[in-house]
């Protein structure tokens, strides 16, 4: 016997919805086995991406359009999930939805006395479950935070049972708007786990392409790959107080959103649009391999018995819209060349890059269901262990 189970995501880009079906065992311990069925995208309309980005910023964000907001994403996820099962004749049996997330603080800060660290992922769950007529898993973050994690990342969970290797040391590298990496020493445990963002992955991209040419993403890079990155500008960008902070560290929109793109193009005032576009490229890139290199590297060791083997080393496997962007990929692998690690993509391993996170929140709704718990504490700082989300039933 085995159920099926949708997952959802809608990234910190708002650029649209991603589904995945996925096929898993009934019950079941230990390291689970999935199966994709499918996945699709579905691209937000203009109108309601430029509504999400306007709640995203607290200024301009109204409570009754929030609350609008939220029912209205209930039904998009509600839709993208069905026209996903009726195209492939799949019966659902249950929904993990992520949610748009509008707001993010990882860190506790006073309010009204108290210390508290918050956040807010939008998208109706008790919505989707009535259209659709099964159970939905929704709010995966809260119970991470009430923990005393970040809430972020959660999708080490399914890189740790993707990726986890007893002779090689990986690294699963999203590029999502934001870049978050997992690092799964050679045959470590679930506890031995490291996970952090990175920085920004392609929100400053995707913001400068809006703003400079009028077109919502760098087409496989094209235009960066035309232009010369600015080495002083991201030279001074890294030396930022954000990329020095340790692991676990979490980011989004209000660390790397529309007030530091407006700081970045005043450092890159008067150059061509080109080498500004190639310049939040290099950003990307850069940030990465820095956060690795000062963070990951040290701790990264190859057991001595297996290094002698040929297939043994460090591997990235990159997943997210970014990995399709080709300029992006090319200034990413000459940065990890000298660290010693290749570069590989999802695909390879059998999962579609940008079905990726949609698959993690369909097996975390999945252990959710088993009354398991599924946030890894090295990644999120919590405490313990919990059981992640929130059930509407239909």
């Amino acid at each position: 016997m085995s159920m099926i189970v949708a997952g959802v995501m809608s990234g910190t880009s708002a650029d649209g919805i991603n589904v995945a079906l996925v096929q898993l065992p009934t019950r079941g311990r230990g390291r689970p086995r999935y199966t994709l069925l499918a996945h699709a995208e579905y691209a937000f309309p203009a109108p309601v991406r430029r509504a999400i980005l306007e709640m995203m910023n607290a200024e301009l964000a109204r409570v009754a359009e929030l609350a609008r907001l939220n029912f209205l994403l209930g039904e998009l996820y509600a839709e993208a999930v069905a026209k996903t099962a009726r195209k492939h004749r799949v019966k659902l049996d249950l929904v993990g939805c992520h949610g748009q997330t509008l707001y993010h603080q990882g860190v506790a800060q006073r309010f009204l006395g108290r210390k508290l660290a918050v956040t807010w992922q939008t998208g109706e769950g008790a919505v989707v479950a009535a259209r659709l007529g099964v159970p939905v898993v929704s709010d995966f973050r809260p119970a991470d935070m009430a923990a005393g994690g970040k809430g972020a990342p959660l999708v080490p969970f399914l890189d740790y049972f993707l990726y986890r290797d007893q002779r090689v040391a990986r690294i699963a590298q999203n590029i999502g708007g934001i870049a978050n990496v997992t690092t799964i020493p050679a045959g470590a445990s679930l506890g031995q786990v490291l996970a952090f963002d990175t920085g920004p992955g392609n929100m400053v991209m995707d913001a400068v392409m809006e703003e400079l040419f009028g077109k919502r993403y760098d087409r496989d890079g094209k235009i960066a790959a035309s232009g010369r990155v600015l080495d002083g500008v991201v030279e001074k960008l890294v030396r930022a107080s954000f990329f020095r902070q340790k692991p676990p560290r979490t980011a989004g929109r209000e660390e790397f959103g529309r007030e530091y793109v407006g700081r970045f193009l005043q450092l890159c005032r008067g150059a061509s649009k080109p080498d500004v576009m190639a310049t939040a490229t290099a950003l990307t890139a850069r940030s990465i391999a820095d956060a690795l290199q000062r963070f990951v590297s040290p701790r990264f060791v190859v057991p001595r018995t297996a290094a002698r083997r040929k297939e043994a080393g460090r591997q990235m496997i990159v997943s997210g819209g970014g990995a399709k962007n080709p300029t992006l990929m090319t200034m990413l692998r000459d940065a990890m060349t000298p660290l010693g690690i290749g570069l590989h993509f999802s695909d390879e391993f059998g999962l579609p890059a940008e079905a990726k996170e949609a698959v993690a929140f369909a097996l975390l709704a999945y252990e959710t269901w088993h009354r398991r718990p599924s946030n890894v504490p090295s990644a999120t700082g919590a405490k313990r262990a919990a059981i992640l989300g929130k059930i509407s039933y239909a």
